[in-house]
């Protein structure tokens, strides 16, 4: 029987901690970059969008990838990358460069879930892998949580040129822990050959859940503070000091979610529908009188948002093999990606005409979407296997 092993889950959690840090920073300084570079809303949002388009290609790319030539070398590959591309954000000066450095770190981080469901599924028995599966996700939800607490304070110091060259340093401190830890993963695993069943219904209602439905975790992400700026005025200071709010729901929800999880079972179709009224408050946003109650209905819809990522990764797991994991995450986390790319530069042609309300009630709608496209396309994967 194999040993667990715990440090290499570990240290996916820190990476996924700071791709987010990485893709976060961006969105943070938004009303002080935009500023500064006299960049608009929508000009953001397709930034954003070429971050999201790399980002959707590059997880089952790097999905593909890690399945066979192991997450050491893959994740030592895909880090080097983004944490240069991150650094390069701090020469950027206009819509093009932004936009060049936001695809190539887009394209990077597409492996920090593939590589951490391939670690998960390489070091820890079956039985532990549901807990080192949240171990090495919430990396992501926690570096989205602390990264106004760690972003602000270095750009109120040093200027927000000097944030992303601290992002960069930070990905190569983490290589250099990697060096030791990646040795122990790769060991004599057999990576995945097969071919995944693209005809299987399932496979795209695993997609369609997790691109559609978890699509407002960008939306509160990578708006919020310029939403929040223009709203209630708030600076660049005070909006570090509120940031990390959303974000805690996320991370708690990983845990809480995979903890009701294991309780009840695979109950999908109940647990989604909680899932999706948790999130329902967030339709009301612009309509909310401050700040505090904005605030507590974007922590219930990344709490949603959560749930829905948990319930969808564990559904695919339970239809397909662990050897092909790191294509499974991939094509979850790219399919996020191309709504979050199609999504973005419209919601911020929507902020620049001011049409706030309009954007959380249609981002708010994105939930009951993906879960009514997961129903429907299960169904059939039911079907089939009664035929």
């Amino acid at each position: 029987m194999r040993k667990d092993r715990w440090l290499p889950a570990f240290s996916m959690l820190l990476v996924s901690l700071l791709s987010f840090i990485d893709r976060n920073a961006l969105a943070i300084l938004a009303p002080t970059i935009l500023h500064d570079t006299h960049l608009s809303s929508e000009q953001y949002g397709f930034i954003i969008a070429c971050f999201s388009w790399a980002y959707m290609a590059g997880n089952p790319l790097w999905g593909y990838l890690l399945d066979r030539m192991g997450v050491r070398r893959g994740m030592t590959v895909a880090v080097s990358l983004w944490s240069v591309a991150s650094a390069a954000h701090a020469w950027a000066g206009g819509f093009f460069s932004f936009a060049m450095a936001r695809a190539v770190l887009g394209a990077g981080e597409g492996a920090t879930f593939p590589g951490g469901l391939r670690t998960v599924a390489q070091t820890l028995s079956p039985s532990k892998r549901g807990k080192g599966l949240a171990v090495a996700y919430s990396g992501g939800s926690l570096g989205a949580m602390i990264a106004p607490l760690i972003v602000t304070p270095l750009a109120l110091w040093f200027g927000w040129h000097g944030v992303f060259l601290a992002t960069g340093a930070f990905g190569a401190l983490w290589l250099l822990l990697w060096r030791r830890v990646g040795a122990t993963v790769d060991d004599g695993i057999v990576l995945a050959k097969e071919s995944l069943p693209w005809s299987k219904p399932a496979l795209w209602a695993y997609i369609l859940l997790y691109g559609v439905g978890a699509m407002p975790l960008a939306f509160i992400l990578y708006d919020s503070s310029l939403y929040l700026h223009a709203r209630f005025g708030w600076s660049q200071a005070t909006l570090g000091k509120v940031l990390w709010i959303p974000p805690s729901a996320w991370e708690i929800g990983y845990f809480a979610w995979g903890a009701i999880l294991d309780k009840t079972g695979p109950r999908y179709h109940r647990l989604l529908v909680a899932a999706v009224i948790c999130g329902t408050p967030f339709f009301f946003v612009h309509s909310m009188p401050s700040g505090a109650a904005v605030l507590a209905a974007m922590w219930l819809e990344m709490f949603s948002g959560a749930g829905v990522v948990v319930l969808s990764i564990s559904y695919v797991t339970s239809e397909f093999p662990s050897s092909q994991a790191g294509l499974l995450a991939g094509l979850g986390a790219g399919a996020w990606g191309a709504s979050v790319a199609l999504a973005m530069p419209w919601f911020g042609r929507l902020f620049d005409h001011g049409e706030f309300a309009f954007a959380f009630q249609a981002a708010a709608l994105f939930p009951i979407a993906g879960y009514v496209l997961w129903r429907f396309v299960s169904s059939l994967a039911n079907a089939s296997g009664r035929s």
